[in-house]
């Protein structure tokens, strides 16, 4: 029978909020191990460009700004493990997490887990995933080159992906169920400007329909209820998020949108359980927000663990 191994904390996902709770945390020689999950750096590693990050003028791809938060975070000490959480144990402290290759008990936790996309939940949206439909425009635009492809969305990250887009596709066309986008005034310029990206309002996509690959949308504008076909090479889906909370349902108190329930400290309804990042935030979801939320809770958790104040 193998070890468990024990930590004085245990990081949950190595996004920005995981990654900046690391160095604070090992700034604080807690020793923190950062369990990664399967996607390294989270979210943001799939963002092209970052121009809002405070310190890069120029801007970062996501990726590398992972990799230079990890870079710094083992510097100071931290130990990683790409492995994937399977279950946490809260029933006694110290508490036990659990992954595929074993089993690590720790007297503090936080979770930064962040969250993943949302599906339309249409027709053949399934079926054609990595052939016609994707949620990541950075994983997939080279395969549109001069292609004519459509992206779901009016938020920040759908004109951000659809920008990005226009440097494969021969046109990106910009489906929004309202008729006013809700992105910044920045990007919106952006996109309005771009001769490659035109829009329409007021519509959803109701089906999905192609062959071996995607070849059209069944479109419905929700004021007149009038559908139509649209043919296209491929359909970005950039809709919002999901926070991975599937893991701590009935064990931590949640808020009515699905992310843990946080107080000013990042403390969520477990004593000595911490949260950061999107798991945690619907509200501003950036990767500074996320950074800034790992650097309190591991302050945060830092305190709780030098003034026995996490509740054993």
């Amino acid at each position: 029978m193998s070890l468990i191994e024990h930590r004085q904390l245990i990081i949950l996902g190595a996004g920005p909020a995981g990654l900046a709770a690391a160095i604070y945390g090992a700034r604080a020689e807690l020793k923190p191990l950062v369990i990664t999950g399967m996607v390294l750096y989270g979210q943001a590693s799939l963002t092209h460009t970052i121009e809002n990050y405070p310190g890069f003028p120029k801007g970062i791809g996501g990726m590398e700004l992972g990799q230079l938060f990890e870079e710094q975070a083992k510097a100071f000490g931290t130990d990683f493990l790409f492995d994937e959480v399977q279950a946490v144990d809260f029933s006694k402290h110290p508490y036990k997490v659990s992954v595929y290759g074993g089993d690590y008990t720790a007297d503090a936790l936080i979770i930064a887990m962040g969250a993943y996309a949302k599906k339309l939940g249409v027709p053949g949206e399934n079926e054609f995933i990595g052939r016609g439909v994707s949620y990541c425009g950075t994983c997939d635009g080279w395969f549109y080159k001069d292609k004519d492809i459509h992206v779901v969305g009016g938020g920040d990250s759908a004109l951000e992906e659809a920008i990005f887009l226009t440097r494969f596709a021969h046109s990106v066309t910009i489906i929004h169920r309202r008729d006013t986008l809700r992105a910044g005034a920045i990007l919106e310029n952006r996109a309005r400007t771009n001769p490659k990206i035109s829009f329409i309002f007021d519509t959803v996509v109701k089906e999905i329909r192609g062959t071996e690959g995607v070849e059209e949308l069944m479109l419905e504008n929700v004021k007149t209820g009038e559908v139509s076909k649209m043919p296209t090479d491929g359909l970005f889906v950039f809709i919002g998020h999901t926070p991975n909370t599937q893991l701590f349902e009935g064990k931590l108190e949640m808020e009515p949108d699905g992310t843990l329930r946080i107080n000013s400290n990042m403390e969520t309804s477990r004593k000595s359980v911490f949260a950061a990042g999107e798991i945690a935030d619907s509200h501003y979801r950036q990767v500074v927000t996320s950074a800034g939320m790992g650097a309190a809770a591991a302050i945060s958790a830092t305190h709780c663990l030098e003034t026995m104040s996490c509740g054993f």
